[in-house]
């Protein structure tokens, strides 16, 4: 499994939010997001231009893990 390298945290918000997330609040660089459930589950992404393979890969294995998704099927969603 190879991760993109042009994910950028705007990005990821809008595939996120095909999957139910919306945001909650917006503090500085940071985007807070709620999947109502159940269970629910909140989730901080960066909007950064370019996220880095590290981080990218800990919000997706933390959606996989809480959504019941394949990391797979997430990196298809965001190409």
């Amino acid at each position: 499994m190879k991760l993109p390298r042009n994910v950028s945290g705007d990005g990821l918000i809008r595939t996120l939010a095909r999957f139910g997330y919306v945001e909650v609040r917006r503090k500085g660089s940071h985007v807070r997001l709620k999947h109502p459930g159940p269970p629910p589950h909140l989730l901080t992404v960066p909007r950064h231009t370019a996220l880095k393979t590290g981080t990218l890969h800990g919000i997706l294995a933390e959606i996989a893990n809480a959504r019941d998704i394949s990391i797979e099927a997430l990196l298809d969603s965001l190409t």
